[in-house]
């Protein structure tokens, strides 16, 4: 997934920058559909993650071990910020993240695995799909509640299936408390990646939550895009109204994902 990280990330950037210089004034103050931030604020969110990955000791960061929490503190310290002054954060550090991911996925550092506080522990190589991930949802669902053309980004496959991959990575360490007492696994097919699916399953003598890759004719199917399933498994909607599931008994375990 190395290329395939690179390339989708590259793609995402573009999209972002294109996005936020046609913003208007108007459009910038907009509700966003994350709970308390503007628009603004979910750009300026992006470009401080740029700036933590690329140098964390020059940026206010969060140290409560929970990353939505974290993730506020660059935010709240920007908020009196410029729309310019944001875009320009975020063309600076953007450009340097990149770079320091780019470097993550060569060896020895690509699988190197670092804790990362409530999202898990996971090779370093992975954090370039976070990020595609994060960049992703934030553009599509987040600014493209407030501002259709946002929402009308193109749905590209290479995007999903790495941002996919960061998701499935992480739903069994992210969600381990609200899986603990579900007992039904789930296989995920995806209709606009038709060559991805995934499983999530107890490990045998009711042990661990994990994800493999293929579906297993064991468990309940879950049918529905990727797309979709970005807004879904991470509670921005409910998955009942963009899934098909071929047996209400895992209805619990769909329930349960909550992924950051």
């Amino acid at each position: 997934m190395t290329k395939a990280a690179i390339d989708a990330l590259t793609a995402e950037h573009s999209h972002a920058l294109e996005l936020f210089d046609s913003l208007t004034a108007e459009e910038w103050a907009l509700p966003s559909g994350c709970a308390g931030w503007s628009v603004q604020d979910v750009a300026q969110h992006m470009a401080s993650t740029f700036h933590m990955i690329a140098d964390a000791a020059s940026i206010e960061t969060g140290s409560s071990g929970v990353s939505e929490a974290n993730a506020e503190v660059p935010v709240q310290a920007r908020r009196n910020w410029t729309t310019e002054q944001v875009k320009a954060e975020y063309r600076e550090w953007a450009d340097k993240g990149i770079a320091t991911l780019t470097a993550m996925q060569e060896p020895p550092l690509a699988e190197m695995v670092v804790p990362l506080n409530d999202l898990g522990s996971h090779p370093l190589h992975l954090l370039m799909n976070a990020i595609v991930f994060d960049h992703y949802c934030h553009l599509r669902h987040d600014i493209g509640a407030a501002i259709r053309r946002a929402a009308d980004l193109p749905h590209d496959p290479l995007a999903l299936e790495v941002a996919i991959e960061w998701m499935m990575a992480g739903a069994p360490q992210m969600c381990a408390e609200a899986l603990a007492p579900c007992r039904v696994g789930v296989n995920f097919v995806f209709t606009d990646l038709q060559h991805i699916s995934y499983r999530l399953v107890r490990a045998p003598g009711d042990g661990p939550w994990e994800v493999h890759q293929g579906t297993d004719g064991h468990h309940p199917v879950a049918v529905t895009s990727a797309h979709e399933f970005i807004g879904w498994a991470t509670k921005r909607a409910d998955w009942r109204a963009h899934t098909q599931l071929t047996d209400e008994a895992a209805a619990a375990t769909l329930d349960a994902l909550n992924i950051i």
